[in-house]
This record gives C-alpha cells, structure tokens and sequence, in this order.
C-alpha cells in the first residue's frame, strides 16, 4: 500500500471513531454529562501519557515547559476543547445529535470567517460564497427550532477557537493533547473526587463494565487524535478537508435514523443549504489546491530550465 493510500486510511478511521462516538455516549448512562467531562479529561492524560511513553517521546516538553506564550496558548486551548467535549456530550445526551451534526458541517465555515477576522485572509469569491451560504442556513435553522441553534454555534465555535490557537502552538496532536489534559487533569479530578464524597460518582458504583467504558472514553479521545496526526503527514490538506465530513454525516445519520430525532421540512431545508454551502467550499478547495500543485510544478520546470541554461 502506497504512503498516500494509507494516509487516507488513517484519516478515514479517524473520522469514523469521532462520527460513531454518538453511539458511545448513551452506554455511559447513568453518569451525568459534567462527570463524562471529568472522566475522559484524567483519562485522556493516562492515555495519552502512555503512549508517549511507550515512544519515549518527551524531548519536545522542555521547549514547552521554557515558552510561557505557549503554555498560554496550550491553557486557552485546553479551556476551548473542554467546553467543546461539555457541550457535545451534553448535546447527544439530551437528544439533540442533529444539532452536534450541524455543528460540524458548519465548522469549517466558521474557522474560515475566524481567518478572515483573526488572520485577515483574503477568501475567494467561492469561500465567500460558502460563508454566506452558511449564514443563510443559521437564520433558517433559528425559524425552524424557534431560537438561533445555540449549541450547534457554541460546539463550531469553540472548536473553530481551539484549532485557531493550536495553529500559533504548532505542536502535532498528541504532544498538544499531553499539555491540554495536563491543564484540565486538576479541576477534572477535583470535581470526580466532590462527586466521590458526595455519594454521587458513579464511576466504580455502577458496574465494572460500565467503570471500563468510562476510561475508554480516554482511548477513544488519543486514538482518533493519532490517526489524524498520521493521516497528516502523509495526504494533502485538501484531501483531509474532504474526509472530515465523513463525522457530521454520521452524526446526522445517527440522529435521525438510530436515535430517531425529529426532522421537519424546515430543518431539512436549512441543513440543505449547508450542505450545499460545503459542496462550494468543497469544489473551491480542490479546485484550489489542483491550480497550486500546477503552479508548483510549472515553477519547479523553470527553475530546472533555468539550471541547466546556467550549465
């Protein structure tokens, strides 16, 4: 199997696991959404720990531990990323996994207004397009559900804001995760252990099933986060851009043919329209991505022209 091939892989199977963790959430019932916080923040740090272990990769920590912008920024994430699980947990546990759903198809578009606002890009005519597609769907969801989608905007955005402050960190998805966990691993076991002392934790008092499922929401937070860095490497930003659709699709699909969520005509609309705001965001990065590989090429055939006429 070629490296590219088998970049798709990784990042198909880590887009699979983040699309199917709908279907993990209710077998951790009967645990409130705050403890599920709790208990996949500690044991995300004992996963992701182990891992850098077992690769005895702990060079890059000093850097971090010497920056203290980066710790910072590390912190900042690690709050955006924690109000992101909150709000994702909270939204499939109360029956709402087409709101998560839309919260990831309209992901992108909101990190592409935050490199307008934040980075001052300049977006093309179609990515322009697509944001205002995307605006357009938010007003016809708000009709539909009778108020703006508050959970949906609050997951995009917090998600949008972690991804924003890990492009100023630059560090790969595990070394992150190592420090943001770290950050939360305090407050998080705090609070399991006030639970604990309150004779409301279930964590140990449900069944050793349903303790083991609980730390295997760890698991199921490093592995996708490893694939991902995997897939990175090895296949261009566009092609990965494409796969993440894979999640909120199955997400949709979880909520409306598993879960059973309703789905009026309004709501079918106002998803409609982000769909078709993501085709042109879609075509509009492909399209891009083929012109800058031409133009690459084309510069490399120039330079090499322009070699051999010094020779």
């Amino acid at each position: 199997m070629s490296e590219s091939n088998r970049g798709v892989l990784y990042g198909v199977s880590a887009y699979l696991l983040w699309g199917l963790f709908p279907l993990y959430l209710p077998l951790l019932s009967p645990s409130s959404s705050v403890e599920i916080l709790a208990q996949r923040m500690v044991w995300s740090l004992a996963t992701v720990g182990l891992i850098l272990a077992v690769r005895r990769h702990w060079r890059w920590l000093l850097g971090v531990v010497r920056s203290p912008r980066r710790l910072t920024l590390l912190a900042g994430a690690a709050l955006a990323i924690s109000v992101n699980w909150g709000l994702f947990i909270y939204t499939v546990n109360s029956g709402h996994t087409l709101q998560a759903a839309l919260a990831y198809f309209i992901n992108p578009l909101v990190s592409v207004a935050l490199g307008v606002l934040v980075f001052r890009e300049r977006l093309r005519r179609a990515q322009w397009t697509a944001v205002g597609l995307g605006a357009f769907a938010v007003g016809v969801l708000t009709v539909s559900y009778g108020a703006p989608p508050w959970l949906s905007l609050g997951m995009a955005f917090s998600f949008a804001t972690y991804g924003m402050l890990k492009k100023f960190v630059r560090l790969d998805g595990t070394e992150s995760l190592m420090i943001e966990t770290t950050v939360l691993f305090a407050p998080a076991l705090g609070f399991l252990l006030w639970l604990e002392s309150q004779g409301t934790a279930t964590f140990g008092h449900v069944s050793l099933g349903h303790s083991l499922l609980l730390a295997g929401s760890g698991l199921l937070t490093a592995v996708p986060l490893l694939l991902f860095g995997l897939a990175a490497y090895r296949v261009p930003l566009s092609v990965v851009g494409l796969l993440q659709f894979i999640t909120p699709t199955l997400q949709f699909l979880i909520g409306w043919l598993v879960f059973g969520e309703e789905m009026v005509l309004s709501r079918w609309i106002g998803f409609a329209v982000v769909w078709a705001a993501l085709a042109v965001f879609a075509v509009d990065m492909v399209g891009a991505a083929r012109a800058g590989a031409v133009r690459r090429s084309a510069e490399r055939a120039q330079r090499a022209t322009a070699d051999a006429g010094r020779g």
